[in-house]
C-alpha cells in the first residue's frame, strides 16, 4: 500500500466544506421543511407525507441516475469533480424558490411544492453524490481516507448545528413576525454562502486514482459486482435506517416542543446540546486504529441507543435536564456513527476495485439513496402519524397527536437502533480489508 499522504491541508479543508455547503440547505430541510409546508405555508400534512414519498421515490431514480453519470463521465476535470461546478447553482437556486411562499390556491400550493421540492431533490443529489464518489479516488492510504472522512464530517456535523440552533432566530431576525419571509431570507443566506464553499471545493480537490481500465463497464457486470459485494449491502442498510431515525428525530424535535412542552423557543437550545456529535466525530481517528470502522459504528450505535433511553427517562418523569443529557449523550453516538458513513461507503467501493470494476459513482449513491429513502420514509411515518391522529396547525393537540408525537421522538427511534445493530453486525470487516490491502 503507497503510504504516502497524497493531500496537504488546504485540500482536505476544501473537501470538508464540501460536506458543509450542502448540509447548510439539507439540514434546513431535514428540519425544518415538514414544519414550514404545515404550519408556515399551510399544507395538510396528509398531502405532505404524499409528496414526500414521491419525492423519495424520484430520489432512488436519481441517485441512480447520477451515479451512472459519474461513472461515465470523463472531463479534464475528472468524474466527480466537475459536478460541483455545474449543479451548484441550480441547486442553490432550487432551494430558495423552495421557501418562496406564492398566493395560490391550496392546489397551486401544493403543485408549487411538488416542483420546487422535486427540483430541489434531483439538484441536491447531483452536489452531493460526487462528495462520496470522489473520496476513494483522493489517495490509496487507509488512515488519510479516514482522515478526509472524519475531516468532511466535522464540518458537516458543525454546519448540522449552526442550522440547527440558529435558523428559528435568524428567521425571526428576518421576519420580523413573518414566518414566510424569514425563511426566504434565511435559506437565501445559508444558499450563498453553500454555493461560494461547493465552487471552492472545485477549484482545490484533485482526483488522483482513477483506473480508466476497470471505471467503464458493462452495467450487468457492474450490478453483478454489487451482489456479491455484502459489505456494499450491509452499510448501505444501515446507512437508510441512520438517516430513517435522524428524520424522524429532527422533525419532531419543533413539535415537541411547540405543542407538547409548549415552549418554541427551547428548540434552538436543545439542538445545541447536540454539538457533542462533533465529539463523536472527532473520536473516530482515535477508535478506529485499535478497534476498527465496524467496532467504532457500533460502539455509537449502543451510545446513541443508551442516550435515547435517558431522553425517554426525561420526557416521561419529566425532566428537562435529563432530556438535554439524554440529547448530548445520543448526539455523541449519531457524530460517531455518521463520521464513518462516507469512509466506510469508500471502503466498500475500493472494494469492489478489487472484483475487477471501479464504479464509485453507483456504489456512492447508496449513500445518497440512504440519505433520501431514509429522510422520505422518515417525512411518511412523521407526517402520516400526525395526521390520522387529528394533527391542526397552530393550535392545541388532542391527546392522540400528543402521544404520537412522544412515539415519534422517543420510542420509534429506540426500535431503529436496535436494527442497526443487529444488522451491521453482519459486515465482514477482516474479509474487505484483506481483499483491498492484497490488491494495492
Amino acid at each position: 500500500m503507497n503510504q504516502n499522504w497524497q493531500t496537504k491541508w488546504p485540500e482536505r479543508i476544501s473537501y470538508g466544506l464540501s460536506d458543509a455547503a450542502d448540509n447548510l440547505v439539507f439540514q434546513v430541510m431535514t428540519t425544518y421543511l415538514l414544519f414550514f409546508y404545515t404550519d408556515v405555508y399551510g399544507l395538510n400534512p396528509g398531502a405532505v407525507a404524499i409528496l414526500f414519498v414521491v419525492a423519495r421515490i424520484a430520489d432512488v431514480i436519481e441517485s441512480f441516475l447520477i451515479g451512472t453519470m459519474i461513472d461515465h463521465t470523463h472531463s479534464k476535470w475528472g468524474k466527480s469533480r466537475p459536478f460541483f461546478l455545474w449543479y451548484a447553482l441550480p441547486y442553490v437556486v432550487f432551494a430558495i424558490l423552495t421557501f418562496v411562499t406564492p398566493s395560490f390556491n391550496a392546489t397551486g400550493k401544493l403543485i408549487w411544492a411538488y416542483v420546487t421540492y422535486l427540483g430541489l431533490g434531483f439538484f441536491y443529489t447531483a452536489v452531493n453524490l460526487p462528495i462520496t464518489a470522489i473520496l476513494p479516488t483522493l489517495s490509496q492510504n487507509e488512515r488519510e481516507l479516514t482522515l478526509l472522512g472524519v475531516i468532511r464530517q466535522f464540518f458537516g456535523s458543525s454546519v448540522q448545528i449552526i442550522v440547527a440552533v440558529f435558523t428559528l432566530p435568524l428567521v425571526a431576525f428576518f421576519g420580523k413576525g413573518n414566518q414566510q419571509h424569514g425563511f426566504l431570507m434565511t435559506i437565501t443566506l445559508f444558499g450563498i454562502i453553500s454555493l461560494i464553499l461547493i465552487w471552492n471545493t472545485f477549484l482545490h480537490v484533485r482526483e488522483r486514482f482513477t483506473d480508466t481500465k476497470i471505471s467503464h463497464q458493462p452495467m450487468k457486470k457492474v450490478l453483478s459486482m454489487l451482489v456479491k459485494n455484502k459489505p456494499w449491502i450491509v452499510i448501505s442498510v444501515v446507512i437508510l435506517l441512520f438517516w430513517l431515525v435522524t428524520a424522524i428525530k429532527n422533525q419532531t424535535t419543533i413539535y415537541y416542543f411547540k405543542y407538547t412542552l409548549h415552549n418554541e423557543g427551547l428548540v434552538p437550545l436543545a439542538n445545541g446540546f447536540t454539538l457533542a456529535s462533533l465529539i463523536g466525530v472527532v473520536l473516530i481517528m482515535r477508535l478506529t486504529n485499535p478497534f476498527g470502522k465496524k467496532q467504532t459504528m457500533l460502539g455509537g450505535i449502543a451510545t446513541a441507543f443508551v442516550g435515547q433511553l435517558i431522553m425517554l427517562a426525561g420526557v416521561y418523569l419529566p425532566s428537562l435536564h435529563t432530556l438535554f443529557a439524554g440529547i448530548v449523550i445520543n448526539s455523541l453516538g449519531h457524530g460517531m456513527i455518521v463520521g464513518l458513513v462516507s469512509i466506510m461507503i469508500a471502503d466498500t467501493i475500493r472494494y469492489g476495485t478489487t472484483m475487477g470494476i471501479q464504479a464509485e459513482g453507483i456504489l456512492a449513491s447508496t449513500d445518497n439513496f440512504g440519505v433520501n429513502v431514509g429522510l422520505g420514509v422518515g417525512g411518511l411515518i412523521t407526517a402520516g402519524l400526525f395526521d390520522y391522529s387529528g394533527y391542526v396547525s397552530n393550535h392545541a393537540q388532542n391527546i392522540a397527536t400528543l402521544h404520537m408525537i412522544d412515539i415519534n421522538y422517543i420510542w420509534i427511534p429506540l426500535v431503529i437502533y436496535i436494527a442497526m445493530f443487529l444488522i451491521l453486525l453482519r459486515y465482514d470487516e477482516k474479509i474487505m480489508q484483506d481483499a483491498i490491502n492484497a490488491y494495492v
